[in-house]
């Protein structure tokens, strides 16, 4: 004969919580690879800036860029040490 087991909602709480804990570990690294060229909307996205602002900072040389074709890149690393300084 099969055990009946009885699961109370303090349960389905508990275990609820260490699957979020075991979900958020698995993320967690795909999370912290960042790409190493960011394209405009990505930048402003994270500097939370208009055209506008983004095109004046490429051209009083605050942040450097690279062109291929139309696309306008940005290293990442040239974000984070922008935001270091501000």
């Amino acid at each position: 004969m099969a055990q009946i087991e009885i699961i109370s909602k303090e349960d389905l709480l508990q275990f609820k919580n260490e699957l979020i804990q075991e979900i958020k570990a698995i993320i967690q690294p795909a999370r912290a690879e960042t790409k190493q060229w960011l394209r405009s909307t990505d930048v402003r996205k994270m500097l939370k800036i208009s055209p506008g602002t983004l095109q004046t900072l490429r051209i009083n040389g605050t942040l450097r860029f690279t062109k291929v074709g139309s696309i306008m890149f940005y290293k990442y690393e040239d974000i984070v040490r922008l935001l270091d300084n501000k």
